[in-house]
């Protein structure tokens, strides 16, 4: 898999196979893979309880609804590039507009494989000592990151 910035000011991604494909729509699932949304695990970090019942109230539906809209949309481009790639070699492009959403959708993803796996600061975890399942995790969370950094330095600035 290839990614470089257009020259329209966005990002255009190269998948070479299958895999590639499969590692984008991975974002999907990574992001939806823990019990409790993102919007409610938010709304948990709020100690003050009469906060926390105006931000469960007030916030968390509106929340939810955004993050979860950004996934679909992610999930419709990624799900479209296949469809034009034929399962094969293909570009999907984040062009400045498809940005946020791509952007928050890496984010939703990575904040729920540390959830799940409590990796830690990226320099201080250690995948030799994790095993397979967490390892792919890992590798996945760095990939969105890196992602995250084209576009925050490309696309976003």
């Amino acid at each position: 898999m290839t990614v470089m910035p257009t020259l329209e000011g966005g990002l255009r991604i190269d998948a070479d196979d299958e895999g590639d494909w499969e590692l984008l729509r991975s974002i999907i699932s990574d992001a939806n893979c823990c019990q409790t949304d993102l919007a409610s695990r938010l709304g948990g970090l709020m100690t003050d309880e009469a906060v926390s019942e105006d931000w469960e109230e007030l916030i968390v539906p509106d929340l939810r609804e955004e993050f979860q809209d950004q996934l679909a949309e992610i999930g419709a481009s990624i799900e479209a590039a296949i469809f034009n790639a034929d399962n094969g070699p293909g570009p999907i492009w984040i062009t400045p507009d498809d940005a946020y959403p791509w952007y928050s959708s890496l984010n939703q993803a990575r904040l729920a494989l540390e959830e799940i796996h409590h990796f830690g600061p990226e320099d201080t975890a250690d995948p030799l000592n994790m095993d397979p399942n967490q390892q792919l995790a890992f590798i996945r969370s760095g990939f969105y990151s890196d992602i995250q950094s084209l576009l925050l330095r490309h696309v976003m600035k």
